[in-house]
């Protein structure tokens, strides 16, 4: 198997998604892949339990991807092990009555994980320069004032946007939120053979929607506002990862082993030590309970 590394992955410089695999399998079979999933898997397991009890960190993980990138099973296979007393997902739908009577923030930031938590974003806060990019009639929706017709939303807008964005997750890392961000990147002619299985397979008709085809429709437009959305957002603090996800096996091993590996730089996240005084006191506690 191929050695995965993060660097491998990370935005770090301009990237064009038209010239970034699509798809790889790390020289590996499906069996391979299954098993060394499932070894990382453990020992984030291990390492979530560890950071559940240190509690001076949440990490937060956010997936965004094209329909049938995958997402949803991701996060079923790479968070299989952990105590879900310590992992909360929250997958973000078209905005409530509610939610839009407020910023387009404020729906993320209200669900974001607690320290020792890990939380993950099933689309995330980058749906409002994405979708809304795509179709900014959206924008109309959420009442901003000075915006008043689509012809309001200037390239200004999304400018201003972004910014807004890499101050969130600024403020969220400079108080001890870690971020992840994972883009699943597909190719169009697999998208089309994952919407085929979903129309041929009984078990997945319920998944499919005429709505994913006229999306499919705008593919360019949203390949192009993926692209600057990275480009412009991704930063040493809070990177983008961009993973070939035409195989989900392989896409899931990658994911996994990169939380991990990255995780495992903090080297101030260690299981908390009884007090002195505890300890001190180690054998009378051990005597009063064989004694109860």
């Amino acid at each position: 198997m191929d050695k995965i590394k993060s660097e491998d992955f990370r935005v770090d410089r301009p990237v064009h998604l038209s010239e970034l695999n699509t798809y790889n399998d790390l020289n590996s079979n499906d069996d391979e892949l299954k098993k060394r999933l499932a070894e990382t898997r453990r020992k984030l397991g291990k390492l979530q339990d560890v950071m559940y009890a240190h509690g001076k960190y949440a990490v937060l993980i956010c997936f965004q991807g094209m329909d049938t990138s995958g997402k949803d099973s991701l996060i079923r296979e790479v968070f299989k092990d952990f105590n879900m007393r310590g992992v909360v997902v929250h997958s973000f739908k078209t905005p409530t009555y509610l939610e839009k009577k407020q910023d387009y923030l404020w729906r993320h930031y209200i669900r974001l994980p607690a320290r020792g938590k890990f939380g993950v974003f099933n689309r995330t806060h980058y749906e409002n320069v994405l979708v809304t990019r795509v179709h900014p009639e959206y924008i109309l929706s959420e009442h901003i004032p000075g915006i008043e017709t689509v012809e309001d939303v200037k390239e200004s807008f999304w400018h201003n946007r972004f910014e807004q964005i890499k101050k969130f997750e600024k403020h969220l890392v400079e108080n001890g939120t870690l971020v992840f961000k994972f883009f699943l990147h597909l190719s169009k002619e697999e998208q089309k053979n994952r919407l085929l299985r979903r129309l041929d397979r009984p078990e997945k008709n319920w998944k499919f929607s005429p709505d994913d085809l006229e999306e499919r429709k705008f593919w360019d437009d949203y390949q192009r506002c993926y692209e600057e959305a990275i480009n412009i957002t991704s930063a040493p603090d809070a990177p983008w990862y961009v993973i070939p996800s035409d195989n989900k096996k392989a896409s899931r091993t990658i994911v996994a082993d990169i939380i991990y590996d990255e995780l495992k730089k903090y080297k101030d996240i260690d299981e908390p030590v009884l007090s002195e005084e505890i300890l001190k006191n180690v054998d009378l506690y051990r005597k009063q309970l064989e004694n109860d």
